[in-house]
């Protein structure tokens, strides 16, 4: 078989005139065709099974030549086909999207897919459209003098974080394949003059769509109105269909009002998780609600909130864990800034912003009180639960230990093991006995209510708090044993990743704490934009 790729978004929407590769300024158009560049000797590395079912993709097909041609960019344009156009039968057409951003808080302009080359769009068999794009597969008009490339720790990370948030149930962009270049790549991984030739990667990245804020950002900011609005027509249709019969005014609204819904409940949920994106700029939001391009990611070792991986944003923590659900109202309401250059009345975009604050409030208190196995919210169970993380961020706390042990708790003394040191537990243990007794009283009075046995709340907190998630220390030990010419821990992590709340014992290191080597090294305290 060969992919039946379709192009939907490039057939409703102006593309760029200009088959230039150079980097430039790109009007008046939301794509560039681009031509991936050939690599020398690519290596399929994994393929996630279930994207691949997803996508109708035979697992016999996904052993061919012509599989890895396609996810290492190394199929050539058909120049027939491209010369007839994007309705050509049989056509092999790729192509970058053209959007902006604002970056740490500030207006970047045009940034655009820099090393994203989308190959297409397939439709299963269930009517469902998939955008495939590679991830490393060479410059476009918006790489910015970068090479358009990607090296393997980068997407090991991309590839296994995709489909692990996938299994936590969180939403996010899929990853199908991970393909090794057979090329190097030069990158200065903490921008610190030292720069090293690494192993270039591609990661195929699978979504219904890959638009993020900055897609509407940008038009808007050139007062190019009539693309704003083709784009925002185009994204309701497609993907908000929910809202095309109301009046036009009225529609754009509704549809900005759910994409702050679907935001909200994201941010809930990364918080649930101790998931810390790291890099939250506009141009890093998705339109859907999705997770989308993972970087300088991390999960919360400790519990901090005041926590980033990203060593660029060390110092302000803009993106920290805890400021995370305000920098995503605040990117929502940039993303209102653009529509309302549609002649939006500001009022009634206000006031669909506001429904980012109540949903993500109504989130959070239902994650937080399943996380702790609590079957209501007041005042009490939140001064509760404030408690509980006070005492944990005061102390070198794990997070995703601690949930664990404490859905079988039944003395304090249960929940050492989720403390790093035994001096933080032994300094600790006072202030963690007073607010267990609470904690008890209160789930006790909760099951009492419920009418549920212990083991009824103990299996509701295992499914709200995962046993394993991809800390920095186990993606980063993955890519020290590829670097090496060992790719067995990426299958094997996805596997563990597969079953997140389940026991799996043979599996059981690693639902370990993080180790003391992984507290400085490179790669699992902090990481860079680079890759």
């Amino acid at each position: 078989m060969s992919l039946p790729f379709d192009y939907h978004f490039i057939r409703s929407l102006p593309g760029d005139p200009s088959a230039a590769p150079h980097s430039r300024q790109v009007h008046g158009a939301l794509w560039s065709r681009v031509a991936t560049r050939a690599v020398s000797a690519p290596r399929l590395l994994a393929v996630s099974p279930e994207v691949r079912v997803l996508l109708d993709i035979s697992e016999s097909y996904s052993k061919t030549d012509e599989f890895l041609a396609v996810s290492s960019g190394n199929k050539p344009l058909e120049e027939d086909a491209v010369k007839g156009g994007v309705d050509s039968p049989g056509s092999f057409f790729t192509y970058a999207t053209c959007y902006g951003g604002h970056q740490f808080g500030n207006w970047a302009g045009q940034l655009g897919d820099g090393r994203a080359i989308l190959l297409g769009e397939l439709v299963n068999t269930k009517g469902e459209r998939f955008e495939l794009q590679l991830k490393g597969a060479g410059p476009t008009p918006y790489s910015r003098r970068a090479d358009g490339r990607a090296v393997l720790r980068s997407s090991i990370r991309e590839y296994l974080c995709s489909e692990a948030m996938h299994h936590l149930g969180i939403p996010t962009t899929r990853a199908l394949s991970l393909v090794l270049t057979g090329d190097k790549v030069e990158r200065d991984m903490f921008y610190d003059g030292n720069a090293d030739m690494e192993p270039g990667a591609i990661v195929c990245r699978v979504a219904p769509s890959f638009l993020r804020f900055g897609h509407y950002e940008l038009p808007a900011s050139r007062g190019d109105t009539a693309l704003l609005k083709q784009l925002v027509d185009f994204t309701i249709t497609n993907y908000f269909p929910e809202f095309k019969s109301l009046e036009e005014k009225e529609r754009i609204v509704a549809w900005y009002g759910e994409v702050c819904v679907r935001t909200a409940k994201l941010m809930a949920e990364w918080m649930r998780v101790g998931f810390v994106h790291g890099v939250m700029n506009t141009d890093n939001m998705s339109i859907l609600g999705l997770t989308i391009d993972y970087g300088p990611y991390g999960w919360i070792d400790n519990f901090d909130p005041g926590w980033t991986p990203n060593t660029t944003d060390a110092q302000g923590k803009r993106y920290c864990f805890g400021r995370q659900p305000g920098v995503a109202q605040w990117n929502l309401a940039r993303l209102g800034d653009a529509l309302a250059t549609l002649a939006i009345e500001p009022d009634a975009l206000e006031t669909a912003l506001e429904r980012y604050t109540t949903t993500y409030a109504t989130e959070i208190r239902r994650v937080y009180s399943n996380k702790f196995g609590l079957d209501e919210w007041n005042d009490e169970v939140g001064d509760l639960i404030d408690a509980a993380f006070m005492l944990m961020s005061a102390a070198q706390v794990d997070m995703t230990v601690f949930f664990r042990v404490l859905a079988t708790a039944q003395r304090v003394d249960d929940l050492k093991d989720a403390f790093y040191s035994d001096a933080e537990w032994l300094a600790s243990r006072p202030n963690f006995a007073a607010w267990f007794d609470r904690y008890s009283r209160k789930t006790q009075a909760s099951d009492a209510r419920r009418g549920d046995a212990r083991d009824t709340r103990i299996a509701r907190m295992n499914a709200a708090n995962p046993k394993y998630v991809l800390r920095n220390y186990l993606a980063q030990e993955a890519i020290d044993l590829a670097h090496e010419g060992d790719y067995s821990r990426i299958h094997e992590l996805l596997d563990v990743m597969r079953k997140p709340y389940d026991e799996q014992p043979e599996y059981e290191r690693f639902a370990a704490k993080r180790p003391d080597w992984a507290l400085n090294k490179a790669g699992c305290s902090m990481l860079s934009c680079s890759s």
